[in-house]
């Protein structure tokens, strides 16, 4: 018999990449017998994007801060079919608020209640995969590659960020049981996302490409829209690495257990390349969408486009500049644990495996026009 996989956070970027994973039957067919999704937003299955499977099983609007742990734990009970069976989490779920110590609070309760509640209804939990990219003050720049041996980045900054507590509370709730967990760490995640999501630079990207494509014509000349961040190194971190090594850790405990581990592309970094910022960077993505908004819905019309990405409080315009423009340091990463780890099983991947395939998810969800390569 095979494993049940419960992925919170499924529609995000990493969560759709690791149920992406189990869907193709990685790292074999008779690994997982069920996955469970769970979305905040209704996601149809023929939208997902994901491969069709008998496994999967959808469950959208399940709020895991709502009602005392009782009412959780009962509310999970009747949304999740087979809760019992439950055998490894992948956790990926993450609340955004501008204060960092409601942020904290929020993460940190929001982890605590689906692994407490998980723990308590079913007992074949086994493994917990936790994954969060979060970056504040850069401290290692005399430290790269980046390893994982590399200890807390110092105050003031580290109290400001959930991930530390969230590690500690994983310590503390897995002490004295029989579940194991580790942690994977990626720098910018690059992949597909099914519904609207702010923090997906891919999608930032996919729309803006488009956008300026229609209205400057094929073969216009873009920009790089920002600054000194187009020749720094660093480690790309795509979406279906992130899913395959997380689901891989998750099963082979007598290893991972315990442990943290960078997760990227290509032991190799590589940095941005194209039209130089000579003259000041190109319009940032986000804004440039909002700013022609108008001229995008006419897009939309014109090519039948799913939308809903653009024009709404859901639509931050700061994501894709702060990524393209603050992220301006170098900060390459040392792969070696994790492919000593992978082993045999290793996997590594470039830009057309990466941004590519991400843009060619997006075409095939019909977000961006299929006819614009």
């Amino acid at each position: 018999m095979g494993g049940h996989a419960l992925v919170f956070g499924a529609s995000g970027i990493t969560g759709w990449g690791v149920v992406n994973a189990l869907l193709s039957d990685y790292p074999t067919s008779d690994a997982f017998d069920r996955v469970t999704a769970l979305t905040n937003r209704p996601l149809p299955v023929e939208e997902s994007g994901w491969p069709k499977s008998e496994k999967l099983n959808v469950v959208s609007g399940l709020d895991l801060l709502s009602g005392n742990q009782a009412a959780l734990e009962e509310s999970i009970r009747q949304q999740v079919p087979q809760i019992e069976s439950v055998s490894h989490v992948y956790f990926f779920a993450y609340i955004f608020n501008p204060d960092n110590e409601t942020e904290i609070q929020i993460n940190v309760d929001l982890l605590r209640r689906a692994i407490t509640a998980v723990d308590s209804l079913s007992e074949k939990l086994a493994f917990v995969t936790y994954g969060v990219h979060l970056l504040d003050k850069f401290p290692f720049a005399d430290k790269l590659p980046l390893k994982e041996s590399l200890p807390a980045i110092p105050e003031p900054f580290k109290s400001k960020l959930f991930y530390y507590p969230q590690v500690e509370l994983l310590k503390e709730l897995s002490a004295n049981k029989t579940w194991k967990w580790c942690d994977v760490i990626p720098d910018i995640v690059v992949g597909f996302v099914p519904n609207n999501n702010a923090y997906c630079l891919a999608q930032w990207l996919a729309l803006y490409l488009s956008l300026y494509r229609e209205l400057n014509g094929p073969g216009a000349e873009v920009v790089f829209p920002g600054t000194k961040s187009w020749t720094i190194k660093s480690n790309d971190s795509n979406q279906d690495i992130i899913g395959r090594f997380s689901v891989y850790a998750s099963l082979h405990p007598e290893w991972s257990a315990g442990e943290r581990y960078n997760v990227a592309d290509n032991a190799q970094y590589s940095s941005w390349s194209g039209v130089a910022p000579t003259n000041g960077p190109g319009p940032d993505p986000s804004a440039y969408i909002h700013e022609n908004k108008e001229k995008w819905f006419e897009l939309e019309k014109k090519y039948g486009l799913k939308g809903g990405r653009v024009g709404n409080e859901k639509s931050l315009t700061i994501v894709s500049n702060f990524l393209m423009n603050q992220f301006d340091f170098d900060r390459q990463v040392d792969m070696t644990k994790m492919h000593r780890a992978w082993g045999d099983a290793k996997e590594e991947t470039d830009v057309q495996g990466a941004w590519h395939v991400a843009f060619d998810r997006f075409r095939a969800a019909n977000i961006i026009p299929k006819s614009f390569t």
